[in-house]
This record gives C-alpha cells, sequence and structure tokens, in this order.
C-alpha cells in the first residue's frame, strides 16, 4: 500500500534564507581535531549550513577503517558548540539512531547500502516512530527506483515528516569516468513521484574524484535540486576514507563561488515568448516521432507474420548489429551522442522482439 508523504519544507527545520541548502564536512570523523578544525574553516564560508561526517562506516570488505563509533559523537557535540551549525550523521541500525539522538545530532541520513535493503530500512523505520528528527535517504546502490520509494513510504508510514532525498549516483556495472553514475533521470522520476520532496546533490560520491566535483554540482543545481552534500576535509589526501573525493574548505569555497545558481522562471516577456513558441515545436517533433515509432513498429509486425510463415527465428544477431552500428555513426553525423542513439534503440530493439514474440505465438493465418 502506497504511503503519501505529508512532508514538511525545507525551510521548516533548516533556514538557509532561500538559498540552496549546503551540507559539508569530512567523509569520516577521524579526530576530535581533524573533526572540529574541518568545521570551524566551513563555518567560516559563510555557506555552509549544516556540518557532515561519517561515525559509522562499515565498508564492502572488512580491514579498512570503519569508523570511530560512539567515540566520535561527544567530537560531534563540540563541533556543534564551536560553530553553532547543525550535525548530520548516517546511521544505519537502531542503534546508531538512538546514540545520535542521545549526542545531539541534527539530521540523520540513510545511507545507499541501507536503503538497498527493505528489512534495514523497516527497522530504522520503526525506531523512528515518534521522533521528530530530520531524515535524508541516499538512493540505493543499484539503479531501482521502486526500492527508494519504498525507503520513503516506510519512513513515511513511521510519522517523520522532515524528508529528503540524497543523489548520490549508482553503481551500474559499466564503464564510467565516475565512481557512480549519475542517471540523472532516476532522481527525476523520483521528483515527479514525491514533487514536494527536497532533493539534495552528491556529487562526491558521484565523482570518486575531486576533478569531477565542480561539473556534477553545477548540473544538480542546474536541475533545480534543493541543495548539495559534499565532503571537505582539512588535509584531504590524508584522509582515512574516500581521501581522492575530498576538497579543503577552502577548495570547497571555491567552487560554491563559481557555481550558477539559475532560477525556474524568467519574468521577460521576450523570453516567455520564445520558450512557449520554442515548447510548440518540440510538441510537434514529439508527435512525429511517436508516429513513425507506430509506423516502425507496424512494419515490425508484418515482418513477423512473414517470419512466423516461414519458419523464421524472430531474432538474428547479424541485423541487429547492423543497426546499432548504422544508426549509432549516423546520430554521430547529425551531432547526438552515440550512447544516446544506442539506448534508443535498445528499448526500440526489446519492444520489437516483444511484438514479433507476440506474432509467432499467435496462430497461423488462415489455420
Amino acid at each position: 500500500m502506497k504511503v503519501e508523504l505529508a512532508v514538511e519544507p525545507l525551510g521548516s527545520w533548516i533556514e538557509t534564507n532561500g538559498k540552496p541548502l549546503i551540507i559539508a564536512g569530512p567523509c569520516s570523523a577521524e579526530t576530535e581535531d581533524q573533526l572540529v578544525e574541518t568545521a570551524r574553516q566551513l563555518k567560516a564560508l559563510g555557506a555552509v549550513h549544516a556540518i557532515r561526517a561519517g561515525v559509522w562506516k562499515p565498508r564492502t570488505r572488512p580491514g579498512s577503517f570503519e569508523g570511530m563509533g560512539e567515540a566520535a559523537l561527544p567530537w560531534i557535540q563540540r563541533a556543534k558548540a564551536e560553530t553553532g551549525l547543525p550535525f548530520a550523521v548516517e546511521v544505519a541500525t537502531p542503534e546508531h539512531i538512538e546514540l545520535a539522538l542521545k549526542y545531539g545530532v541534527d539530521i540523520l541520513w540513510v545511507g545507499a547500502r541501507t536503503t538497498v535493503n527493505p528489512f534495514n530500512v523497516q527497522e530504522i523505520a520503526d525506531a523512528l516512530r515518534g521522533v521528530d528528527v530530520p531524515v535524508l535517504v541516499k538512493n540505493p546502490v543499484n539503479p531501482d527506483l521502486a526500492l527508494w520509494v519504498g525507503a520513503f513510504e516506510r519512513i513515511a508510514g513511521a510519522g517523520i515528516k522532515k524528508l529528503g532525498a540524497i543523489h548520490r549516483g549508482f553503481a551500474t556495472g559499466e564503464a564510467s569516468k565516475y565512481r557512480n553514475v549519475p542517471m540523472w533521470q532516476m532522481a527525476i522520476e523520483l521528483k515527479s513521484i514525491f514533487p514536494q520532496l527536497p532533493i539534495i546533490g552528491d556529487p562526491s560520491h558521484m565523482a570518486g574524484k575531486r576533478a569531477y566535483l565542480n561539473e556534477l554540482a553545477q548540473m544538480a543545481m542546474d536541475l533545480n535540486y534543493d541543495g548539495l552534500i559534499v565532503e571537505s576535509h582539512i588535509d584531504p589526501d590524508k584522509a582515512w576514507s574516500d581521501a581522492a573525493q575530498q576538497l579543503t574548505p577552502a577548495a570547497f569555497g571555491e567552487m560554491l563561488d563559481h557555481l550558477q545558481i539559475r532560477q525556474v522562471e524568467s519574468q521577460n516577456l521576450e523570453f516567455q515568448g520564445f520558450m512557449e513558441q520554442s515548447r510548440r515545436s518540440i510538441d510537434n517533433v514529439d508527435r512525429q516521432i511517436v508516429e513513425m515509432l507506430a509506423a516502425r513498429m507496424a512494419l515490425v509486425e508484418r515482418l513477423a507474420e512473414y517470419k512466423r510463415d516461414n519458419n523464421v527465428t524472430l531474432f538474428q544477431p547479424d541485423r541487429w548489429k547492423e543497426i546499432l552500428k548504422t544508426r549509432t555513426e549516423l546520430g554521430s553525423k547529425l551531432g547526438l551522442y552515440p550512447e544516446l542513439v544506442e539506448e534508443i534503440y535498445k528499448i526500440i530493439h526489446m519492444e520489437s522482439i516483444r511484438k514479433q514474440t507476440e506474432v509467432m505465438n499467435s496462430s497461423v493465418q488462415g489455420v
């Protein structure tokens, strides 16, 4: 059963003065001095609304640094006292929630490895029942929108109303320059399901490397995200976890200075007229695309009938290779990314297979 999200506006639980929410801090709380000094320098930027740090850091394999645990929570209390900024921490178990709230952690987030498991999410939801605390939910590691949606439904079902999403990218198993492929469409689809849900971009975990942080942060802003959560460390190269993707507070400040925050709409009448005309033109082209897809499927259906009547297999690998090669080459000549054309034709091909399968399993005409 779907649970409607009664989400409170972002500004009702953290003040940003109408600006995008900025959360920053080290991947892990390593020492008291490291955490407090990082928090001080981030506070000095005048643009950070909350500090983050990992306290519990279970890794994919044991043996590496897995966080300081409860020992780091008094450091958070000191960092909060010295900066006056709220603090955000990842929680993965009911015990984590109990300890975090005991030490005054202000914002909780559910990590990608937890979101992927509905059993764990339900345990967290049960532990949050009766608690009034903001909870941010990262997308699951794998690109499964239903798991992400389900996590919000479970936590909202426990009565949590201060909710937000963190988009940190997905592990797809495909080659990419990024640590986690953004797959922006997944976050857009989540927003279409829960329009009132704030979405925060996590360029650090998408990028995996400092070199890509700026472009990913800007993309999140261009997609009208509600904020960013970025890893920042006073000495990134010596960080005990995720060293390659962390920025010094000074470098993070430079990134924020260069970030362009665009408006959702413009009051310029000439712009509005141009937008309206352009959208009508796009609507016309889209209608032609859909009509051409329907025409293509009609041809596929007719071809399938001949294959059936002549006892020929519906899938022919050489023909499929030819289609991919010629269509991507044509797309490149017309200024389209080959990856875009390839993905589109994979979807078309799957629908063609489905159509032909229906025909193949139907009775031969006249028999």
